[in-house]
């Protein structure tokens, strides 16, 4: 197991630090108010694997669709695995059609199978928004809210807490998160999280969190959850003190960085010691990712592809050559890996600000491609029910 010693901590007393009270799913108190927000061919065991071993909170499934979990596929059905030890298991699941969301959130509670799910209502995807699915759905108030009645009275049978994550709305002309977090609310979600972008801004951008703070004040009798541009325990905590949230959800900040989990605990119980980790104990963690991306995937050469998009991620601001990067990036077998990590300088040390700030791709803005008449009513007409079921897709976002 790598996990970075206290060696490889800085502990200034200049660091902020802010002591939040456990978040309240339901039944459940999680102690650590941190959510790892599901993203695609990320989130899968085996990063929840080296995040949790970090610190605290809820760590969520990759999204799969309703569809494809009624009938049990294959993949998805792995995506929804989890370790014999979480103790806490999250899933997220997107669908656009009420019946079969009943059914996939009937299957996971009476197979026992999570012990809380989230629903997808921020995909700003365009083969998924172009089909009334994703961030674009919730403009239909009347198909959301029958999605949100079958999801909840399906989780409530299992006292499984269910909440929603969702965008701002589709572009600042047409805002729907404080009437759909109300609808919500009002049907017996645990909790609503709000990425703070329209689905037109996709992840370009500042995220807009004086619209988390004006949910959370719309909603003071339920948890708001924020989420956008998180990419440190600083930013979580700036976040807080600005909003109000009652925790925050972690996406593109934890890529190639599964310690950033420690510093948020560490935060939010009021410690400043944050985790600085030098070269030889990144290498560490990009070997284990790979070995536990192997045995996920039941495949060396599988868990070989995937550990590739995330060279880039781990080793950002790090002094390592464009030829090693280049290597290891079609790096093909764990041996491989493992020698070529051996090659860099495994005594430097953590290099700073070059390994901190924004991560992942932010993209530029993009129109959201809609149906045809769309936004010109709340309602579904009946040539938009028969169009939004093509937007069940295998696909994530949000």
């Amino acid at each position: 197991m790598t996990i970075l010693s206290p060696t490889q901590t800085s502990t200034s007393t200049d660091v902020p630090t802010l002591e939040l009270p456990p978040l309240q799913l339901g039944k459940h108190t999680i102690e650590t108010p941190v959510i790892l927000a599901p993203m695609a061919g990320i989130t899968n065991r085996a990063f929840r694997r080296l995040c949790r071993e970090y610190g605290g909170g809820v760590y969520v499934t990759e999204m799969v669709t309703a569809r494809a979990l009624v009938e049990r596929n294959t993949e998805s059905m792995r995506i929804i695995s989890h370790d014999a030890d979480e103790d806490f298991r999250s899933i997220q699941i997107y669908g656009v059609d009420p019946n079969t969301v009943r059914a996939a959130v009937r299957m996971v509670i009476d197979e026992n199978r999570a012990d809380h799910i989230d629903l997808n209502f921020g995909c700003p995807v365009p083969k998924v928004t172009r089909k009334g699915g994703g961030a674009a759905l919730p403009w239909k108030t009347d198909l959301f809210t029958s999605i949100i009645e079958a999801a909840t009275s399906e989780a409530a049978k299992g006292e499984v807490p269910l909440t929603i994550k969702m965008r701002k709305g589709i572009d600042d002309d047409h805002l729907t998160y404080i009437e759909s977090a109300k609808i919500a609310r009002d049907h017996g979600a645990a909790a609503v999280t709000l990425h703070g972008r329209t689905s037109r801004q996709y992840y370009a951008g500042k995220a807009d969190w004086e619209a988390i703070a004006t949910l959370r004040e719309a909603i003071p009798d339920m948890p708001i959850l924020g989420n956008g541009d998180i990419f440190s325990a600083e930013d979580a905590i700036e976040m807080v003190e600005q909003t109000g949230v009652d925790g925050v959800v972690i996406g593109r900040g934890c890529q190639g960085r599964p310690w950033l989990f420690g510093d948020l605990q560490a935060a939010f119980e009021g410690r400043a010691d944050r985790f600085r980790p030098g070269v030889r104990e990144v290498a560490d963690t990009v070997y284990r990712h790979g070995e536990l991306l192997a045995e996920f995937f039941e495949d060396e050469g599988k868990g070989m592809r995937d550990i590739r998009k995330h060279i880039a991620w781990y080793f950002k601001g790090y002094p390592v050559g464009g030829d090693i990067r280049s290597q290891l990036a079609q790096v093909p077998s764990l041996e491989r890996l493992r020698e070529l990590l051996n090659e860099l300088d495994l005594d430097l040390g953590y290099p700073g600000t070059a390994a901190e700030g924004t991560r992942g791709r932010a993209g530029t803005p993009k129109k959201t491609h809609l149906p045809d008449g769309w936004l010109s009513t709340r309602e579904m007409s009946d040539e938009h029910r028969v169009m939004i079921k093509a937007a069940e897709l295998d696909i994530s976002g949000g």
